[in-house]
């Protein structure tokens, strides 16, 4: 663990932030497995540091942009749990009014300007959230979350483009969990990940994806470099995500072992490694990691409760949020 902070309240922060998105995947695999919630998701889980980290760096006016993978970067990002479920089962409340779902989730009051079900998507709005930042004259920062599988669309490599031309304040994160879907990245990608932002000439890091305050201590280093005019970053952040490439993908031996899983949860686990050094470097004893544990538990089960008896949107707001009134502009 790479000590960084030295306040014990955003320490405990990030454990709880991460605690959040666990137990918020947990529940919305059971609503899935239960059959309550509709269509597909894919879980965060295993990946809480790198959301985390990076997001604890940013500020509420600063951006990011999701993935298909999406649940840890919006909860990061600072959104509520009722909202959220609310969202994924349908409801008026959520954050797209029921609308958007799991894959399409956007919460732009705290800066996350949405999920997206297309791999690489988001890449494009990312880089013109940070030029636009750039051309208004502010020093809002965006970070544009995508997966190893990604580095196959050919957008990213036209968006790095013209963020390094522009000296755009963008971050490229790429979470590489070693599999594209059913397939290991090292079978699709060839070559380094990071020469391909350094083709354009970006600076590109690599980092332990699996600790928040290594993750955290870099990206508050780049984000403050944005800030002065020094972007774009790309980083390569290692991690791994504990279940299948979606909630439906459960006999997952023929692309990887259980050997594997087992390993990466008994020994790498974002959660439970943090709080190994939380209590060892005293900042927390384990009575109090099990009470935040407890009460991030109890909040999600209050929300989906909340979720599940909530009403569905009026058939009449169908069309709400898809035209503009173009005779009104």
């Amino acid at each position: 663990m790479s000590p960084r902070k030295t306040n014990a309240e955003a320490y405990l922060r990030m454990y709880r932030q991460m605690v959040r998105i666990r137990v918020f995947e947990d529940n919305a695999n059971q609503l899935y497995l239960s059959a309550r919630m509709p269509g597909l998701t894919h879980m965060y889980s295993g990946q809480e540091a790198v959301a985390v980290g990076i997001c604890e760096a940013l500020t509420r006016d600063d951006k990011i942009t999701s993935t298909h993978r999406g649940h840890g970067h919006c909860v990061a990002k600072g959104a509520e749990f009722k909202e959220m479920f609310c969202e994924l089962l349908g409801r008026a409340e959520g954050y797209c009014g029921g609308k958007g779902g799991s894959m399409h989730i956007a919460d732009q009051s705290n800066g996350n300007l949405g999920a997206n079900a297309i791999v690489g998507g988001s890449m494009g709005i990312a880089t013109g959230a940070a030029l636009s930042a750039k051309r208004l004259g502010r020093k809002d920062v965006t970070v544009c979350f995508f997966g190893d599988g990604a580095t196959a669309q050919g957008l990213l490599y036209e968006v790095m483009n013209m963020a390094a031309l522009w000296k755009l304040p963008v971050i490229y994160a790429c979470e590489n969990n070693g599999y594209s879907e059913y397939t290991k990245t090292a079978e699709i990608a060839a070559g380094s990940l990071l020469a391909r932002a350094e083709a354009f000439g970006i600076e590109a890091f690599q980092v332990d994806g699996q600790d928040v305050l290594a993750v955290n201590e870099l990206t508050e280093r780049l984000v403050a470099r944005c800030r002065n005019g020094e972007g774009p970053f790309f980083v390569q952040l290692d991690t791994y995500r504990y279940h299948g490439h979606h909630v439906g993908d459960i006999n997952r031996e023929y692309y990887r072992s259980k050997d594997e899983e087992a390993l990466w949860k008994t020994e790498r686990d974002p959660i439970v490694n943090f709080g190994r050094w939380l209590t060892a470097e005293g900042v927390a004893t384990s009575e109090e990691l099990a009470a935040i544990d407890a009460g991030v538990r109890a909040d999600a089960e209050a929300a989906v409760t909340y979720a599940l008896a909530a009403p569905f949107p009026d058939p009449s707001q169908v069309k709400r949020d898809v035209f503009t009134d173009m005779t009104a502009a």
